[in-house]
């Protein structure tokens, strides 16, 4: 009689609190347990789109889903590196399409001295007449105080000549990359006018930074109008500058790889 007596008392609680506290007599939800618990049988979490109880699969966690929100099942994987080892942690990559033009008066004065400007860890502000592709200014982000950065950036050069004459016609220009407003990576080209107007040429480049301090950095790439020779015509980086090709055609590209010997590991969730 006072086993069932107990039973009917717990059951007329929970019907009038909805709550039930172990080891605490101000239960803060419906079943609030100040202690240790030890779960002897299986776990079930219920899944309100299917209505049904998931026990989730081997070796999976539960995992928050906020405020308001049921838990859910997520596998844990924690990667294996090697010590002493690089591995790909970041790599994103990203295109512009409006680039940069330049004028004939946009060019670097006859005064400029290349060797001595165009250094590595040249500061983008004390580089005139330097022009950034906007999208191409992107944050990436180191983990490891022993990292090697790879970039690779990809355009194309226009400009609107005419065709070549016994003269030659053509344009230098530089691009470079840089890492936080350093400069990193240069490359120099000369554009020349060919047997049809508005030539264009398809400009790579590879750079690299070692041993980026841990946090986060910016890229970017700018380039220049070097000198003109013989030529008023626009140079254009990245976009177009006359109609025989468009902007899908010169669109500018950039990949950043960062590789690490990882100090850091951040676990993966599925």
């Amino acid at each position: 009689m006072k086993n069932l007596f107990l039973l009917f008392c717990t059951a007329a609680s929970l019907l009038l609190n909805a709550q039930v506290g172990i080891n605490t007599k101000t239960p803060q939800a419906t079943l609030d347990v100040n202690g240790d618990a030890n779960l002897r049988g299986k776990l079930s979490v219920f899944i309100p789109s299917d209505n049904i109880l998931s026990h989730g699969n081997n070796d999976q966690i539960l995992v928050s889903q906020g405020a308001g929100s049921p838990p859910i099942w997520r596998s844990l994987r924690i990667p294996e590196y090697e010590p002493n080892k690089f591995y790909l942690i970041f790599n994103n990559s990203f295109s512009d399409r409006t680039g940069v033009t330049f004028s004939s008066t946009e060019e670097q004065a006859s005064s400029f001295n290349r060797s001595a400007s165009l250094v590595k860890n040249a500061n983008y502000s004390s580089l005139t007449q330097f022009k950034k592709i906007d999208q191409l200014s992107q944050p990436f982000t180191v983990y490891s105080t022993e990292s090697k950065t790879y970039f690779q950036f990809e355009t194309v050069v226009q400009a609107n000549f005419p065709s070549n004459t016994a003269t030659d016609i053509s344009i230098d220009y530089a691009c470079g990359i840089f890492v936080d407003d350093k400069l990193v990576n240069l490359r120099q080209r000369n554009l020349k006018a060919s047997t049809s107007s508005s030539t264009f040429i398809t400009h790579n480049q590879i750079g690299m930074a070692e041993n980026l301090s841990k946090g986060t950095h910016s890229v970017s790439v700018a380039c220049t109008r070097l000198k003109s020779y013989n030529t008023t015509a626009n140079l254009g980086i990245g976009t177009n500058v006359a109609t025989n090709i468009d902007s899908f055609i010169t669109q500018s590209s950039l990949k950043v790889d960062v590789y690490e010997v990882p100090q850091v590991f951040n676990s993966i969730l599925n």
